[in-house]
């Protein structure tokens, strides 16, 4: 049978579940309808779905039609779950939009007719309850040639002139043959459809199955299958788990097929190999409704869920199809998440981050500067079912703080940003272009750097750099956005440099642009719609002038006026409650999300956010240079008297850089003077012995990380970092410790969890201690706060070096983690899960170093006969290591 994947879309209440539960009805798949009132129909198969009436996970059934095997896909109607529909258009042949006969085309029904332009799916419409009073099917058709589309067709009667007229008018050419010889034909229709230029309407009543039937002979005459290639592809549009706790990957194969046991990869040629992963499928299910059947194969065209993929992610694209391009809807509010009095952190953003693989539109971060959990979400009703499912799935009862607006930053003019990073033995040079995009455009890189003055390969990595994480502005520190930013020029060493020196450089480079330009705060902004009785329109258009909105002209509708407008999302929020009270109830407000405009009260917002750019330790704009084998900070506006290679000269006529022109000429590779080196090279074999190749002996700890006031100079990326150390494994093999836990080890244990509570003040990472505790009979596991760190005894049974392997799995996909331990074994297991291994030698040197600039800090104050709080001397370390 030829396969069809169908999504059924519509705004909330306007029959979507009962059209899709008539359809399966008539198409022989229920013995009996259900109803979304009684809370049984078929595709409703959540509890929290049956109790509230509306669809809040996409789902899919298997729908036989005439030759067609059509896998519908019903899709959540609330306005608060739209990332979970938007995700689910990526896989869509045509998609199918339910508009309510009683209240035509509303607000998020525009919404989704914009999604289905933007994706390009062919759309049937479906009028539903025309049955209730005041559904007239002329004035409907007129409104949605007006307002969605003017291809828009009944379809309820395929005959008479009037029809094929209504029809050829769609098109030019299709016309002037219908002109010739009177008539359209089946195909020509198919067409018309398939390249979005008509748009099949039925009216009726879903409730009734009036209309459903020749609905459906509609759907059979006109769709069309796609035709696939022979090589394999899939796009992945959702992540969720089974009752079982399996991760499921639902995917639609668009090339070739699937087989149960295949190696699937993300591996691609613009993909660094440490992103690329490889992993075996060991299941594969067709789902209809709540059950499944698992097959051997998937065929191009099939819509199935996977087992045995952990790394996927909603709109990934595996074999030859490309990943997808950001969604459009996102979440405009952010919330704190309140967490029971106690509770773990660190235990909860594990749970959390589960969700996250579901949506991750929710974009859960820690705040270590507030050392709070943030969630962005749609709105109220998405914030009370999120708030059910961690209860029921994790037994965690979570509270949200007040809302907060998500702002965006971006700049007013071109300007250069260099970052240049210089510590021992490290070096790279990096020259950014920020320049202004249009608005909603995003952020978009290229390079116009010649390969004659840097490397394709370091090329590319700085590319990489730059999509890998959210960059911040330097107003409120929200991401930037709407930026175009292109690589000019760039300065690599033939012996010194490494991917990660690069890493350092670009992340200043953007930092030091962003410092050295004009930025602008930008805020969400809603159009909106509103009906309301004619007496309260000057009400109404006061309301928005002081919201520092803009209206248009009041239109008639009947006895009603209509006020259609923008207006900050900040001032919106609460509105519709206000037109509803004022109103009487008599007024309607529909509001669809603009996207980010200038924020009209940017002064405002960044004195109570209060965001100081220069203490931003994660974000640093300044740069490290060496002299003389040392190395030192720069201050970001100083940089440019210190960088290597020659700046752009943006005020200069026709100083112009477009993507792939070559920038202006620049020496290839920085090697430095003869002179220079062996002056470097004699103070590091002074300090660490001779020198060896490192083909003959890896780079050691210390030597990655420099000398002198730098150590240790850790890349850094956007991610909070986690430290975990197995604590008996560091206590015997620290010699210190080991003969004091000879005589009392509760007297080992205490001393290393103070060092560790100074080494987290000193580098503000989450610092967790492991001890096992798998010899104690019925011991259940512990985790307790000791000042800042985290102490962890584990269960019964459970080694550390099995908890520390379980959380390095778990959070090393989405965190930086660093563990301390000298057990071999265990080494290779983490580096296999993507953390760094501290063996415990090094790590003891770690430790002495963050003690003693701590020393010297408390020390130089007590000879300036000053007083110093320990929160001060931890700060100015900071700033000495920075």
């Amino acid at each position: 049978m030829k396969k069809l994947a169908v999504g059924i879309l519509a705004h909330v209440d306007a029959g979507k579940t009962t059209l899709s539960e008539g359809m399966l009805y008539r198409c022989g798949c229920l013995k009996k309808l259900g109803r979304v009132d009684h809370q049984d129909a078929f595709l409703d198969t959540d509890t929290l779905e049956r109790e509230r009436g509306i669809t809040i996970f996409s789902k899919q059934a298997i729908l036989p039609l005439g030759e067609w095997e059509i896998t519908l896909l019903d899709t959540p109607g609330h306005v608060d779950f739209s990332s979970e529909m938007e995700r689910t258009l990526q896989v869509l042949d045509y998609a199918i939009l339910v508009i309510s006969g009683t209240d035509g085309v509303q607000g998020h029904t525009l919404t989704l007719w914009h999604l289905l332009k933007r994706y390009r799916i062919p759309t049937f419409l479906f009028v539903n309850k025309m049955d209730l009073p005041g559904a007239d099917r002329a004035t409907l058709l007129g409104e949605l040639q007006a307002r969605l589309d003017g291809g828009c067709v009944d379809f309820s009667a395929e005959s008479g002139a009037d029809f094929l007229e209504s029809v050829a008018m769609c098109d030019e050419d299709t016309l002037n043959r219908y002109l010739e010889r009177g008539e359209v034909t089946e195909s020509e229709i198919a067409g018309l459809i398939l390249k979005r230029k008509l748009f099949p309407c039925f009216f009726g009543s879903a409730l009734k199955l009036d209309g459903v039937d020749a609905f459906l002979h509609g759907l059979e005459q006109y769709a069309r299958c796609p035709t696939y290639p022979e090589a394999f592809g899939a796009k992945i549009y959702k992540i969720a788990w089974d009752p079982q706790g399996n991760r499921l990957t639902y995917l639609k194969v668009t090339g070739g097929s699937l087989k149960v046991r295949a190696l699937l990869s993300n591996r691609r040629a613009d993909l660094p190999e440490e992103k690329v992963w490889e992993e075996k499928v060991n299941q594969i299910r067709i789902y209809s409704g709540a059950k499944y059947q698992a097959v051997d194969e998937a065929l191009a065209g099939a819509v199935c869920a996977v087992t045995g993929l952990s790394k996927t992610y909603p709109g990934e694209g595996l074999g030859m199809e490309a990943s997808s391009e950001p969604p459009v809807l996102e979440p405009v509010l952010t919330y704190q998440v309140l967490l029971p009095y106690g509770y773990d952190p660190h235990t909860a953003m594990q749970k959390l981050s589960q969700l996250e693989e579901e949506d991750p539109q929710l974009h859960i971060v820690w705040n270590g500067q507030l050392r709070e959990i943030h969630i962005q979400l749609m709105g109220a009703v998405q914030m009370e079912v999120l708030q059910r499912i961690i209860r029921e799935r994790f037994g965690l009862d979570v509270a949200f703080g007040a809302g907060n607006i998500v702002y965006r930053e971006t700049i007013t003019a071109p300007v250069e940003g260099v970052g240049h990073y210089e510590p021992l033995r490290h070096y790279a040079e990096v020259h950014l272009l920020l320049e202004p995009g249009a608005r909603g455009s995003g952020l978009q890189f290229g390079t116009a750097c010649s390969e004659d003055v840097l490397d394709r390969n370091w090329q590319r990595l700085i590319l990489t750099h730059l999509e890998e994480r959210v960059h911040r502005g330097v107003l409120t520190g929200s991401p930037i956005t709407d930026m175009k930013i292109t690589l000019v020029a760039g300065r690599a060493h033939e012996k010194h440099t490494e991917g990660g020196d690069f890493r350092q450089a670009t992340y200043r480079a953007v930092r030091q642009g962003l410092m050295c330009a004009e930025s602008v705060l930008l805020e969400p902004w809603y159009n909106f719609r509103l009906e309301l009785p004619a007496e309260y329109v000057g009400r109404a258009m006061s309301d928005v002038q002081r919201m520092a909105g803009t209206i248009s002209p009041p239109e008639t509708l009947g006895n009603d006026a209509v006020l259609t407008g923008s207006a900050p999302v900040a001032n919106m929020r609460d509105y519709a409650a206000e037109v509803a009270a004022y109103t009487r109830g008599q007024g309607r407000l529909f509001c669809t999300l603009k996207g980010y405009e200038v924020c009209h009260n940017q002064e405002d917002v960044v004195e109570a956010v209060g965001y100081n750019s220069e203490q931003d330790l994660d974000n640093p704009a300044d740069s490290v240079f060496c002299s003389h084998g040392a190395g030192f900070v720069v201050k970001w506006d100083q940089v440019r008297d210190h960088m290597h290679l020659e700046g752009l000269d943006l005020e200069a006529p026709g100083q112009a850089v477009e993507e792939g022109a070559a920038a202006s000429p620049r020496a290839v590779v920085y090697s430095g003077g003869l002179e220079q080196d062996k002056e470097l090279q004699a103070i590091f074999e002074r300090t660490y012995g001779e020198i060896k190749p490192k083909a003959i002996r890896p780079r050691s700890e210390r030597e990655a990380a420099g000398a002198g006031e730098l150590w240790p100079v850790p890349p850094r990326d956007n991610r909070p970092e986690f430290l975990l150390v197995d604590g008996y494994n560091i206590i015997f093999a620290w010699e210190e410790l080991k003969e004091l836990a000879k005589d009392n080890i509760d007297a080992a244990r205490q001393v290393l969890m103070d060092l560790l509570s100074n080494y987290q003040g000193f580098h503000k990472c989450e610092v967790i201690l492991v001890f096992d505790a798998y010899k104690v009979p019925g011991g259940v596991g512990e985790v307790s706060r000791y000042h800042n760190i985290y102490v962890v005894y584990t269960k019964e049974a459970e080694t550390a070096d099995a908890y520390i392997e379980k959380t390095t799995y778990e959070i090393a996909k989405k965190y930086r983690v660093r563990v301390a331990t000298s057990d071999a074994a265990e080494q290779l297991i983490i580096l296999g899960h993507g953390a760094l291994r501290v063996s415990a030698r090094a790590f003891q040197e770690e430790i002495g170093f963050t003690n003693r600039q701590i020393r010297e800090i408390l020390a130089e104050n007590n000879r300036h006969r000053r007083t110093l709080t320990v929160k001060a001397a931890m700060d100015k370390a900071m700033e000495k290591k920075e």
